[in-house]
């Protein structure tokens, strides 16, 4: 682990179970990223064989969040971690938390994928490229968590502004297309609901995004500004 003595500990023992939790959460992380590409791929291509392959690994996803929490739960009660322990304990715990459901939201956009299939829907290029813009924030956030990587943490953070433009533009045009061909509606709505699934993954990077950040300088910035953030970066 760098930047950080968190690894620093007296029991080696306690060390190693801490690295395979963490080594299982990069697992977890890996998976769903590799999930959200699939159903990024699924929606803008129309793949519903690739979007019902996305659906069923989401087991996947749970079962690790399940075996996570327990690891992490067990930890505590056997080991009485110290502060700084138990820190990166909680943080952990939180962070499979936000995975999951993240794996929820897309799981989602695999389920809109096949209620749209061969229906007339808008234009995805928009919904494309805000999906490419969360599937790097998960990226680099997975990456800033491995690394406990404060400042890569915090110019991901604010990343989530493009999402939400990105979101209000499309949530404009879809309102345009419903208005143009009423029957639509329903469709559309779909394809929104992929939208909304899309930016809600994006608040999801922050949130580990921030959890990364209290697990470097003790500092819960939930709610913190801009500001309040960049004057938390290192030289």
């Amino acid at each position: 682990m760098e930047n950080t003595n968190l690894s620093r500990h007296i029991s080696g023992q306690f060390n190693a179970e801490i690295e395979s939790v963490r080594n299982q959460v990069m697992q977890m992380g890996g998976l769903i990223e590799q999930q959200l590409g699939n159903a990024l791929k699924a929606m803008c291509e129309n793949d519903i064989e690739l979007a019902r392959k996305v659906i069923i690994k989401d087991t996947e996803v749970n079962d690790f969040e399940l075996l996570v929490d327990q690891d992490c739960s067990r930890i505590i009660a056997k080991r009485q971690p110290a502060a700084s322990d138990l820190r990166l304990i909680l943080t952990i715990m939180k962070t499979i938390t936000e995975l999951e459901r993240i794996g929820d939201r897309v799981t989602d956009i695999a389920k809109m994928t096949i209620e749209n299939h061969g229906k007339k829907v808008p234009p995805m290029i928009g919904l494309e490229n805000m999906g490419q813009i969360v599937l790097k924030m998960l990226h680099d956030c997975l990456d800033a968590f491995t690394r406990l990587d404060m400042n890569n943490a915090i110019e991901i953070h604010k990343q989530d502004k493009k999402v939400n433009r990105q979101y209000e533009s499309i949530l404009r045009e879809l309102m345009t297309f419903m208005m143009e061909d009423p029957r639509s509606v329903p469709f559309v709505l779909n394809v929104l609901a992929s939208a909304r699934a899309i930016e809600r993954i994006g608040d999801r990077c922050q949130n580990i995004c921030e959890q990364i950040v209290y697990l470097v300088k003790g500092i819960d910035v939930r709610h913190a500004t801009d500001e309040e953030l960049n004057s938390l970066i290192e030289d």
